[in-house]
């Protein structure tokens, strides 16, 4: 057996983080993780430590604010932080040195790494410290989104965002520091049980959860996956907004629902736990595994009443024999495939991923969704499109842009979800009648 390091190190550090660094650009960093997990698990027959995946985070977030630091320690504060923001690009990150960009990484993410000996701070703990300082007293500043892990060039989208939301200055502050953080887990316990004593439950395996006014989430401790509550399928790994879209949907009892881009099902299955197991959901993705992932979690939960099929999007769906006859869905919801923008506190990666060209492919696709998908909604029934994303050309914008060529549908409501006003992801739902 190899003898496997004790304390986490620069070093340690710096050879996992180059390891991620020589994947392909469209790799997902939350895959990638679980593959090193796995090999280090083989390797020292032990668990990766945690703090490993939270510091290839950390320095997900703030490889731009490390730069950032790295020029203060040269030439100060005073800098058109705009412009340097705006020439900067991932790269320049790896010009470091290996000390000098952990220990900036660990200061601004308060970990507790070692320090190498033959290696001395000096000054630039002073720096980090003045450097927050100032952020506090410019909290709208280019170098205060640099702080928090945001691109200082969505100044002008979080401004709209502002407007859109009627955020007040705390709102938006509250916003941007709240993407310096992960959230933690939420949970959704199925509808027959009560949620106090889950909690309860899981306490007593020792999972770290709370229950609030919002809900049950657990921040730490044993595995929600490995507890007899989750085996059983009492409890579900759901987050907040993610709950928040499915109750938008609002299912009743006898009600027949379709769930356009199920993925592996989260709506899905909180959609039909809450009908009772009268009515029917009809779930659909792009992708298979995506649906036999589904079903599994659905056998377990004990839900019978989901059906599932492939649907690639690209025309009208053909509709079931029952759906037919009474001339469309009830309830048709579409969480369309968006930039995830407001995932990025749980996937720090997909940060690079948002661009012009992956924008406008994304919303020209989202078109496409709602422009096939609400032909399957009947005459008085409801189209609920949703996202995970807090960009208005994906939110507002597209729900405008489809009513603008669908006279036959109104817009009953619309709004966020989630964070700045609840620690969690941050989401987007709207629901539409069609109609008489």
């Amino acid at each position: 057996m190899i003898d496997k390091p004790l304390l986490i190190n620069y070093n340690q550090l710096h050879t996992l983080w180059l390891k991620w660094l020589s994947q392909p650009a469209n790799a997902h960093f939350d895959r990638w993780l679980k593959h090193e997990a796995a090999s280090w698990r083989k390797r020292f027959r032990e668990t990766m430590p945690l703090e490993l995946g939270s510091a290839m985070q950390h320095a997900l977030r703030f490889r731009q604010l490390a730069c950032a630091l790295e020029l203060i320690q040269e030439r100060g504060l005073d800098q058109d932080w705009q412009a340097w923001a705006e020439q900067w690009n991932p790269e320049q990150a790896e010009s470091l040195s290996r000390n000098n960009f952990w220990f900036w990484i660990q200061r601004r993410s308060y970990s507790q790494w070692y320090i190498p000996n033959d290696w001395q701070a000096g000054s630039r703990k002073t720096t980090v410290d003045d450097t927050a300082a100032w952020v506090r007293k410019n909290p709208d500043s280019p170098l205060a989104y640099i702080w928090f892990g945001i691109d200082a060039s969505l100044a002008g989208v979080i401004d709209r965002r502002t407007e859109l939301s009627g955020w007040s200055d705390k709102h938006r502050q509250e916003f941007m520091r709240m993407q310096q953080s992960r959230p933690p887990l939420w949970l959704r316990p199925a509808a027959a049980q009560d949620a106090k004593a889950l909690c309860d439950e899981l306490k007593t395996a020792g999972v770290e959860v709370n229950l609030n006014k919002h809900g049950l989430c657990a921040t730490g401790g044993f595995g929600v996956q490995q507890t007899d509550a989750y085996k059983e399928g009492r409890v579900e790994v759901q987050d907040f907004a993610s709950q928040q879209i499915a109750a938008a949907v609002n299912a009743q009892p006898g009600e027949k629902i379709w769930d356009a881009c199920a993925g592996a099902g989260g709506k899905t299955l909180a959609i039909a736990d809450g009908m009772g197991g009268k009515g029917a959901v009809v779930a659909t993705d792009l992708k298979e595994f995506k649906l036999t992932e589904l079903k599994k979690r659905a056998k377990r939960a004990g839900i019978a009443n989901i059906r599932t099929f492939v649907w690639d999007g690209e025309a009208p769906l053909r509709l079931p024999k029952e759906i037919a006859r009474q001339k469309g869905f009830d309830k048709v919801l579409i969480d369309a495939p968006c930039t995830a923008t407001g995932t990025w506190r749980r996937n720090p990666d997909a940060r690079n991923r948002l661009n012009d060209d992956y924008l406008n492919e994304l919303t020209a696709l989202q078109q496409q969704l709602l422009n096939h998908a609400s032909d399957a909604v009947r005459s008085g029934g409801k189209l609920i499109y949703a996202t995970c994303s807090w960009l208005a050309e994906e939110n507002e914008d597209a729900v405008e842009a489809f009513l603008k060529n669908h006279a036959d549908f109104a817009l009953e409501s619309s709004r966020l979800l989630g964070a700045p006003d609840v620690d969690s992801d941050t989401m987007f739902v709207a629901v539409m009648s069609r109609q008489n």
